[in-house]
């Protein structure tokens, strides 16, 4: 459908009136009483270059081809056809019942059914520094598009993008057209669920099919099937269900045992699939790793491979175990020097030290940017802590090393609720395409721009930051 405005020809300052007022509330939790939005709003949506669109969707269907690749590298390195580090690395830390569970037959071939990258737009393109298969943002972006669809402005994907692609996704999933999905969230996760409740009344509203948000406790099990219990006391069978919670946290979540029960007996469809090593971020040294190249190259072709290569910053996994030496750690070097010992690290100054650290998966400080540490903002006593903090967690959660990008800089106008006017700020943008996975391709259902200040680091979804969904314009970004 088209975008028609229902108050045409409004200035910036009031559409940004418009859009505070019909964007919902409560999409997130909101820190500052009185305020109805938990960031800063745009006038119009964040423009994008017909060409930086294209590049995108490209991106959707090579980051497809590497989670099934990935997937594939796992399981021959368990069965001994590839070699057993990847294995190993993706398994270390977690225990063996989430292993075991990972390697289950019924869940062979799954992946994701939702892809979220993290691209951080620089002067001649796009970094990949993260990728999320349990992303937030689902519902908000959604229900933006339809807020700026009000004035006339048609967002990438479309004023319902979001909800249609979503219910592809569990149609597909689960193999039906008339697929019932319920949508569990956690208490750990429970931020999420008001923008997964308005993502699921889309997709009633568009007549797309029976999406239903509950807690782990309203999950029914009979033999039969698995329920969801509904607050009027009706149970519904489920087709599919949709994991809002994170594996680390798995064995905290109420009735998981059967939900997993029913998905490996196919009583259920659980996406995404209850596999932690699909959700490392040391897949991406995995992909730089020089050994496995021919191995990359064979599963996702030659295309894809150099296109990801390039897209996905150089990552090393912080392993501290010794190297022999005349050893070195590939493309890693210190004052002019191959690094062989971790602690070469330690030596450089602040303006050499271009890295940040991360737990790669299985953690609490694995998501939200918790554990993130930007190496040239330590001082050399927390740089000497951090790294050697995050070596001595090897065997528990395993960290990587990964180069840092500084974003482009760019001019971002927003609303100033106080001085009630257009302002704008130095900023630097994230954006974030969500994919569905749909048969054997992905579709784009919308992409999120995140415009922290110039002066943050990281770049979140924070108080400071316009967050809106992204327009194709000639003279876009």
């Amino acid at each position: 459908m088209g975008c028609t405005a229902i108050q045409p020809n409004l200035t910036a300052r009031d559409q940004a009136h418009f859009l505070y007022e019909a964007i919902p509330p409560g999409l997130f939790r909101v820190e500052e009483e009185g305020e109805r939005i938990a960031w800063r709003i745009s006038p119009e949506p964040f423009p994008l270059s017909p060409r930086s669109l294209e590049r995108i969707e490209h991106i959707g269907k090579d980051l497809f081809a590497f989670y099934r690749a990935l997937n594939t590298l796992y399981l021959r390195s368990v069965r001994g056809t590839a070699p057993s580090f990847i294995s190993e690395y993706l398994d270390r830390g977690k225990p063996d019942s989430i292993v075991r569970l990972a390697r289950q037959n019924r869940f062979k071939q799954d992946v994701p059914g939702v892809i979220r990258p993290d691209l951080l737009l620089i002067d001649d393109g796009f970094v990949a520094t993260e990728l999320d298969s349990i992303p937030g943002g689902l519902g908000f972006v959604g229900a933006m598009a339809e807020a700026y669809c009000k004035l006339g402005i048609e967002s990438i994907g479309g004023p319902d993008g979001m909800p249609r692609a979503f219910a592809e996704m569990l149609r597909s999933s689960s193999g039906r057209t008339d697929a019932t999905a319920a949508i569990v969230v956690s208490d750990e996760s429970g931020d999420y669920r008001p923008e997964m409740r308005w993502l699921a009344e889309a997709i009633d509203r568009l007549g797309l099919g029976n999406v239903y948000v509950c807690a782990p406790q309203d999950i029914v099990f009979t033999e039969d099937g698995l329920f969801v219990r509904l607050p009027d006391g009706r149970e519904e069978r489920l087709h599919v269900l949709y994991r809002n919670f994170e594996l680390f946290d798995l064995f905290n979540i109420p009735k998981q045992e059967l939900m997993l029960y029913a998905a490996r007996h196919a009583r259920v469809k659980m996406t995404p699939p209850p596999k932690a090593q699909l959700e490392e971020k040391l897949a991406f040294a995995l992909l730089h790793h020089p050994a496995l190249a021919p191995l990359w190259r064979s599963e996702m072709g030659e295309d894809a491979y150099d296109r990801l290569h390039g897209l996905m910053p150089r990552t090393w996994v912080l392993d501290p175990r010794p190297l022999p030496p005349q050893a070195s750690i590939d493309e890693l070097v210190a004052n002019g020097i191959p690094v062989n010992d971790w602690r070469q690290l330690l030596d450089l100054s602040k303006t050499e030290r271009d890295f940040v650290t991360k737990p790669s998966g299985f953690s609490e400080l694995a998501w939200g940017s918790r554990g993130v540490k930007i190496a040239n903002d330590l001082t050399k006593e927390e740089w000497t802590r951090t790294l050697e903090g995050a070596l001595a967690s090897f065997d528990r959660t395993p960290y990587v090393l990964q180069r840092f990008y500084k974003g482009k800089r760019l001019r971002q106008p927003y609303f100033d609720r106080a001085k009630d006017e257009i302002a704008h700020f130095d900023g630097r943008v994230r954006l974030c395409p969500y994919y569905f996975v749909v048969g054997e391709g992905v579709k784009l259902g919308g992409v999120l721009a995140t415009v922290a200040p110039a002066d943050k680091r990281l770049i979140h979804g924070m108080k400071e930051a316009v967050m809106s969904p992204c327009v194709v314009k000639e003279d876009g970004y």
